[in-house]
């Protein structure tokens, strides 16, 4: 079981990463929904920190909770249209 939870956490981990990098802020940021898009990108970038905390704690279980909380900032975000994302692939679920 430890083996998995491990790799199922690198797994989050790179998910995350790669979905802040190719996540476009699609809102002006004068208007409330570009207010709204910079927090949304703001708790994905934290949980992300938080994850990496966690895994230096050797905590996998949060680390991998955080990871995935934050990719679901980034996902939602990108479901109501704060976000341009590929639509293709493993990033998002639009």
């Amino acid at each position: 079981m430890p083996a998995d939870l491990e790799e199922k956490t690198d797994r989050y981990e790179r998910l995350l990463t790669e979905a802040l990098d190719a996540a476009e802020v699609t809102a002006p940021p004068e208007t409330p929904l570009g207010e709204a898009a910079t927090e949304y990108e703001e708790m994905a970038r934290s949980y992300l920190a938080d994850g990496r905390h966690f895994r230096e704690d050797d905590d996998l279980v949060n680390a991998l909770a955080a990871f995935s909380y934050g990719h679901a900032w980034l996902d939602a975000g990108a479901r109501i249209g704060l976000f341009s994302v590929p639509t293709a692939g493993h990033l998002f679920t639009v």
